[in-house]
């Protein structure tokens, strides 16, 4: 039996649409979730392959360098130089930073470079050069490194065929997105205005312009050739005045202090040494900036010398820079320990603290405490020591009483005096004239360093000779003797000199002498 009610027209079109509706809202979100996992996919894969190929190796200057792209929130610039360091350049934004790591120096690059000074004048576009052109090589092979980390991820994860072809168009877009990102908020002066870390920290206060370094260095430079190939002149100008001991045969040790990496003070070290006939060098710390390894590779000179070169630490100086000192065929280093030089006992202690490196933490003793652990050195010794080096002149005042004579450094300033109990405190400049950050004020620091003339068979101070090289602008070398009278003691009837001061001798005390050219 038929039913006697067929369905009307209308009463089937009302249930098609109750079925489609409700697949429509599955479809749609299975959409969205396909193409959420591309994107992911596509991301990650894109990272991977940049994180493991977006890198190049290329020559910068004398350098050998490593320049990559890594994933970052902030995008902009990294160059790391190490052991000092690093600077950052906020100079982009975006999801990809640049970093350039510069590895080892090529020596070949290097030596070219150092023994063709004309190489100099275009060293700065030549750097420039290379760098843009590693930069371009990376560009590309990022793109391609990224574009490819994608596509073959996709396939992996998702095992569709035409999804690594979705998931290269997802990684260009992205690529071009990222470029576009970079370009558009690209910031020149930034450049200006980096972003120090490590033992660069303090680049800035310390070497203050470069520009204006370099530009007044040419000019030092060329007028220090003039001065140090001539302290032959200084020589002559002494030659006159009264022996300090009457006898000929004091004992002649050179005090340097501060070098600070300067070519000119090794150079001036070597003149002196040979000319004035020096029987040691007492070196008082400082003789770099930085106290890393690059800078330890300039110390041939010390071994050149061929007299004995006796040095403490200064707090530009590390462990490292210490070692290499050592490793010098001449050379002690005393660190709360004594030697003796052509019969003349000396004692020294490094100066505690290591100041480039900010990010320095732990207990480090203080000055003070420094030298009071020298002078319990001094008090375990069978006969006082005719000298002590420290670099800071703070870490004299526990010595005074127990040493006829201590030297020091870190002042920059040439400075004389006698300590309450009798002790003779000899503060040196800076034999390389503070280095390149003594080109900074209007007149550039000047070289220094001082003969000391002392008896042999009592190691007293007799004399002493103060040799300074004018800074830019200044041609004068300048020579001053000064004698020294014994220090006072209570024995004395008529109390002697009451300051321990030295006093004029009847000779010259100052020969001036002029470069010769």
């Amino acid at each position: 039996m038929t039913d006697p009610t067929p369905a009307t027209p209308d009463e089937d079109a009302d249930e098609t649409p109750v079925e489609t509706v409700e697949r429509r809202p599955r479809t749609a979100l299975r959409t969205t979730v396909r193409w959420l996992q591309r994107i992911v996919v596509a991301l990650v894969g894109a990272t991977l392959g940049v994180l493991l190929l977006g890198r190049v190796e290329a020559p910068i200057g004398p350098f050998d360098a490593t320049v990559a792209f890594t994933p970052a929130t902030t995008g902009g610039a990294e160059l790391e130089i190490p052991p000092l360091g690093a600077l950052a350049v906020d100079a982009y934004d975006g999801p990809l930073r640049l970093d350039v790591q510069l590895r080892r120096v090529d020596q070949l690059r290097a030596q070219a470079l150092a023994t063709d000074p004309s190489q100099l004048d275009g060293v700065v576009d030549r750097v420039s050069a290379d760098l843009r052109d590693a930069v371009t090589e990376l560009a590309w092979r990022t793109a391609a490194a990224g574009i490819g980390g994608a596509a073959l991820f996709s396939l992996v994860a998702l095992r569709r065929r035409r999804e690594p072809l979705i998931a290269v168009g997802m990684s260009t877009v992205l690529l071009a997105g990222t470029a576009g990102l970079g370009a558009a908020t690209w910031r020149p002066e930034a450049l200006s205005q980096p972003t120090y870390t490590g033992l660069l920290v303090n680049a800035n206060s310390l070497i203050g312009s470069a520009q204006d370094i370099v530009a007044r260095y040419d000019a030092y430079r060329a007028s220090l050739e003039d001065l140090v190939t001539n302290v032959s002149t200084l020589y002559s100008a002494v030659s006159t005045l009264p022996d300090p001991s009457g006898t000929g045969e004091s004992v002649a040790l050179l005090h340097v202090s501060d070098i600070h990496l300067n070519p000119a003070g090794a150079d001036l070290i070597s003149q002196v040494v040979t000319q004035f006939d020096v029987d040691g060098v007492l070196d008082t710390g400082d003789i770099v900036d930085w106290g890393s390894p690059a800078e330890n590779q300039t110390f041939g000179w010390i071994g050149d010398l061929d007299v004995p070169y006796v040095y403490i630490r200064g707090n530009h100086d590390s462990a490292v820079t210490a070692a290499a000192v050592a490793a010098q065929p001449n050379a002690v280093v005393l660190d709360d320990t004594a030697t003796t030089v052509a019969g003349i006992e000396v004692v020294g202690a490094p100066d505690p603290r290591f100041t480039p490196d900010k990010d320095a933490t732990g207990a480090t003793e203080t000055l003070e405490e420094s030298g009071e652990q020298l002078a319990d050195l001094v008090d375990t010794l069978d006969e006082p020591p005719s000298i002590a080096l420290v670099h800071d002149p703070k870490q004299a005042p526990p010595l005074d009483g127990l040493v006829d004579l201590v030297l020091a450094g870190h002042t920059h300033e040439r400075e004389v005096s006698v300590l309450d109990d009798g002790t003779r405190l000899m503060v040196e400049g800076s034999t390389g004239g503070a280095g390149l950050r003594g080109l900074q004020g209007e007149d550039p620091t000047p070289l220094s360093c001082t003969v000391l003339y002392l008896d042999p068979a009592t190691g007293e101070l007799t004399a002493y000779d103060e040799i300074t090289l004018g800074g830019l602008g200044q041609s004068e070398v300048t020579i001053q003797r000064t004698y020294v009278d014994p220090l006072p003691t209570g024995d004395d009837e008529d109390g002697g000199d009451e300051d321990g001061e030295p006093t004029p001798s009847d000779g010259p005390t100052q020969g001036p002498a002029q470069p010769t050219g």
